[in-house]
C-alpha cells in the first residue's frame, strides 16, 4: 500500500476545502492530531508512517458537510478517500475516528444520519488516531482537552462510552499537552 506523502495530503486538504479558514482550522486540527498520536510511538508497534497518514486525513469530509449533522463527516470522508482511489486502510481513518467509535446500535438508538453499521477501530493504527483525536477540538476558540475534561463531555453519550474512553486512557495514558498548547497559545481544559 502506497502512503501519501504530508505535501500530498496538504494539497488535498487544500483541494478540498470550501476556503481558506475551513483550511487552516481543519488541516491544524489534523496536524495536532498527528503530533498528539506520535507521543506514543516509541511505546507501541504501530505503522507510524500509516499512523500520521490517518491522523492528517482523518477529518478530511468535514470540508463536505455543509449543513448537515457534524456525525457525517467521518462517513463522507471515506466516501471522498474512496472516491479518489484510497485503500481501505486509508479511508477507514475518517470513518471510524469520531468520539470513541459508533457502533450499529448508536446508529439505531440515537437515529444517527449516517448508514447503520459499526465505525469502531478495528486496527492498533486507527485507535490511536481516534484517540488522540479526543485531546484537540476545533472549536471557537481551539482547545486542547485533558483526559478528565474528555470524560466528563463523552458521558453524555452514555456510559459505555465513558467506560471505552477510561480503557483507551488506562491503554495510552494521557498525552503532554502543555508543550503544544505553549507553541500554538490555545488553552488546555
Amino acid at each position: 500500500m502506497q502512503i501519501p506523502t504530508d505535501a500530498e495530503i496538504r494539497a488535498l486538504h487544500r483541494e478540498y476545502a470550501p476556503g481558506v479558514d475551513a483550511f487552516e482550522i481543519v488541516f491544524e486540527h489534523c496536524q495536532l492530531v498527528c503530533s498528539i498520536a506520535s507521543q506514543f510511538f516509541a511505546a507501541l508497534d504501530v505503522d507510524t508512517d500509516l499512523v500520521r497518514a490517518g491522523a492528517l486525513l482523518h477529518d478530511i469530509g468535514v470540508y463536505r458537510l455543509g449543513s448537515s449533522a457534524y456525525v457525517r463527516h467521518g462517513v463522507l470522508g471515506h466516501e471522498l478517500l474512496a472516491s479518489l482511489g484510497f485503500p481501505v486502510e486509508i479511508c477507514r481513518f475518517a470513518s471510524c475516528h469520531t468520539g470513541v467509535g459508533i457502533t450499529r446500535d448508536d446508529v439505531v438508538r440515537q437515529a444517527l444520519p449516517i448508514p447503520v453499521d459499526d465505525y469502531l477501530p478495528r486496527t492498533p493504527e486507527e485507535e490511536l488516531v481516534l484517540y488522540a483525536d479526543k485531546f484537540h477540538s476545533k472549536r471557537t476558540p481551539p482547545v486542547f482537552m485533558s483526559g478528565d475534561t474528555y470524560a466528563a463531555d463523552v458521558a453524555r453519550f452514555g456510559p459505555d462510552k465513558v467506560l471505552r474512553f477510561a480503557a483507551l486512557r488506562s491503554t495510552y495514558g494521557d498525552p503532554e499537552l502543555s508543550a503544544l498548547s505553549a507553541t500554538t497559545g490555545y488553552a488546555v481544559i
